[in-house]
């Protein structure tokens, strides 16, 4: 019996001391597995919240990215008023590189608005250009002129002031008498003036000044108290005589200087060189065009839209001014013919 009794106590305790094993491997076991199941709910959690915040830095910084390198500028949305009753007239341009030519239609209020144009390149300052060049040239510009309904007598030339330096204008201006027409020569301030007349709306005259950036020469004109200012400067070809890329800057910037501080709100600027800027950044066939910062056309890489590049960056950071709008219309031949 008493053998009994302890064998029995042996395989109870042997069958005591098992379960406790096994509860404890069992319940330590599930309590492992809880514990890994548990970190595993949490790890994708964590990583979700990384990689949002991850892509929530990243957007931040595309954004300060694109602030910081964006240069496109604010649209110039200003339509200017339609003629009443208007009249065709028509101009010839010589200008420092070439011949161009705008019919107009403008009314008793000088309200206009340019029904065609056409440029033309004359070689002119190449002194390459001979009697029977400008003679086709301009022929062809009155012909087109008559056939689109201008009168003989409402067309007109003009030699602008950077081809009047040129050696060949007497050849031009003798060629143009020899076809029976008037040749009109402008100093450099009448031609700001004129420039200044065609392009600077009336709303505008007491908060903005006018830049014609010429292969010849620069004009900045303004409007104060009534009277029209008109500087000149060196033009877009300066650097055929050789002349410094700083030396321009400076003198450009001096001349900017002078404009009133309340008048450099905004720039209306036009010539060849702004031209070529606009195209960059032209929206279809908007009138005027907001030029973005200097920095923006460098890739603009031919000498003369190099110097061009360097006068209007002269001109910005002489003034401050953070609106330059060109105009697809204007020249400042039309502002001659807004003057008859």
């Amino acid at each position: 019996m008493k053998r009994l009794t302890v064998a029995g106590r042996l395989i109870i305790t042997a069958i005591i001391l098992g379960a406790i094993f096994l509860g404890y491997k069992y319940l330590g076991g599930k309590k492992a597995l809880d514990q890994i199941a548990q970190d595993q709910a949490q790890s994708p959690q964590t990583e979700a919240t990384t990689d949002t915040t991850s892509d929530a830095t990243s957007t931040e910084s595309s954004s300060e990215n694109s602030e910081a390198t964006s240069t496109e500028a604010a649209s110039f949305t200003y339509t200017p008023p339609a003629p009443v009753d208007g009249k065709l007239r028509g101009v010839v341009e010589l200008g420092a590189s070439g011949f161009n030519s705008f019919i107009i239609k403008v009314d008793k209020e000088k309200r206009w608005n340019l029904e065609k144009s056409e440029f033309g390149n004359s070689l002119v300052t190449e002194n390459m250009a001979t009697d029977e060049d400008v003679r086709i040239g301009l022929k062809k510009y009155i012909g087109s002129m008559l056939d689109y309904g201008v009168g003989s007598k409402d067309i007109h030339f003009v030699v602008s002031s950077g081809a009047a330096k040129a050696d060949v204008t007497q050849k031009i201006t003798r060629v143009l008498k020899s076809l029976g027409y008037v040749v009109n020569q402008v100093t450099p301030e009448q031609e700001g003036q004129l420039a200044l007349k065609s392009v600077l709306p009336a709303e505008y005259a007491g908060k903005a000044f006018v830049v014609d950036i010429g292969s010849g020469n620069t004009k900045i004109s303004w409007v104060k108290d009534g009277k029209v200012s008109a500087l000149e400067s060196y033009g877009a070809k300066y650097f055929q005589d050789g002349t410094d890329d700083s030396k321009v800057y400076q003198e450009v910037s001096a001349k900017a200087k002078q404009i009133p501080a309340d008048l450099r709100n905004t720039c209306f600027i036009i010539g060849g060189v702004p031209f070529e800027m606009a195209k960059e950044v032209r929206k279809g066939k908007e009138r005027y065009t907001t030029l973005s910062a200097p920095l923006a056309y460098s890739k603009l890489t031919n000498a003369k839209s190099k110097a061009g590049v360097n006068i209007y960056k002269a001109v910005t950071d002489a003034t401050g001014c953070q609106q330059f709008v060109f105009d697809w219309d204007a020249n400042f031949t039309i502002g001659f013919l807004l003057g008859l």
